[in-house]
């Protein structure tokens, strides 16, 4: 296939990039690489990706500008879409809201709108634990309510998937959203608590732990979660065209994303200091607006649709991320 990519400088679509290259798709990649996290990561990704192949066209753009979208993408061919760019972080969008509403709902509705007019076979798009907001129902499913965002950066998240739910009603346009979770690894993100703790263990600086260590997050390694996008990708929801009651049987699916795991925050900082070798200093925190203390992911969904079945534990996955993040950094 031929692969529009958005945020493919990113930590995800990155490595989602790359595992389409292996496999033999072409990558059309977009990201505006702004500076919300440093923008020298989001280029040694870039180089990673064209390291795994010559069927790689990137263009640098804000896909929320729907005149420099358009004009980027006349002309190029391509047969799926997977939306995985956006305006990240909970803690951020309580500083710029504006950011938010631009990338995640003005950028979303673009794309919606690229897969409409280009009649695409399939968008997947990247939603977000987020979305379950203070539900107190573990694990989180798919069929739970998700009407109550505690952050900004959720509840647009939500928008979103309300957008592509009536773009598959009025278009038919076979849409699948994936709600991730925690997703950590080789070339993550900066702003993630597992990269904060682990350079300032290494730093001996103390760390931010929020409401006392009482924290568990459902932790996915991100060679779990690029096998599960690309079966998402790989089997588009079908429109059998049936009125049902209710409404019609719209081609339109979604998805938690996670390791089916909730693990005590106090637990991956133990795994922590075992891979760099020295104990953390803690800085206790109270807890933080707009946060959750738990997430657990339900993925019965996934896996009986997609087979999806995710291999790699914490205690395998965070030393790997340590690694990594010597070698990058050169220690």
């Amino acid at each position: 296939m031929n692969v529009l990519v958005t945020g493919a400088a990113g930590f995800i679509g990155a490595a989602l990039s790359q595992a389409l290259l292996a496999r033999g798709d072409a990558v059309i990649g977009i990201d505006n690489c702004n500076d919300y996290y440093d923008p020298s990561l989001k280029r040694a990704r870039l180089a990673e990706i064209e390291k795994a192949g010559d069927k790689f066209a990137f263009h640098e753009l804000d896909f929320a500008d729907m005149g420099a979208l358009t004009a980027a993408l006349e002309g190029q061919r391509f047969d799926a879409i997977v939306h995985l760019g956006a305006q990240a972080g909970v803690r951020y969008s309580l500083e710029n809201p504006a950011a938010y509403i631009h990338s995640n709902i003005v950028g979303h509705a673009n794309m919606l709108e690229i897969a409409r007019h280009r009649e695409i076979g399939h968008m997947v798009y990247a939603s977000s634990s987020s979305v379950y907001g203070g539900n107190d129902t573990l694990p989180f499913s798919v069929d739970d309510r998700a009407d109550h965002p505690v952050s900004l950066y959720a509840a647009t998240k939500r928008a979103d998937e309300m957008l592509s739910e009536s773009y598959a009603h009025l278009y038919r346009i076979p849409l699948t959203g994936l709600r991730f979770f925690t997703v950590y690894g080789p070339w993550g993100r900066p702003d993630m608590a597992m990269w904060i703790f682990t350079q300032r263990i290494l730093a001996g600086e103390p760390i931010p732990v929020f409401n006392k260590g009482e924290m568990w997050r459902d932790f996915t390694y991100i060679d779990d979660i690029v096998s599960g996008v690309v079966a998402a990708l790989d089997a588009p929801p079908k429109d059998d065209g049936l009125v049902k009651a209710g409404g019609s049987a719209k081609p339109h699916a979604l998805y938690n994303i996670g390791n089916h795991r909730s693990e005590k925050l106090m637990r991956v900082i133990g795994l922590l200091e075992d891979a760099c070798g020295r104990k953390a200093q803690i800085d206790w925190q109270p807890m933080q607006k707009g946060d959750v203390t738990r997430t657990y992911a339900d993925i019965e969904a996934i896996q009986r649709d997609l087979g999806y079945a995710p291999t790699t534990s914490i205690d395998d996955g965070v030393p790997r991320f340590v690694d990594w993040y010597r070698s990058y950094h050169g220690l």
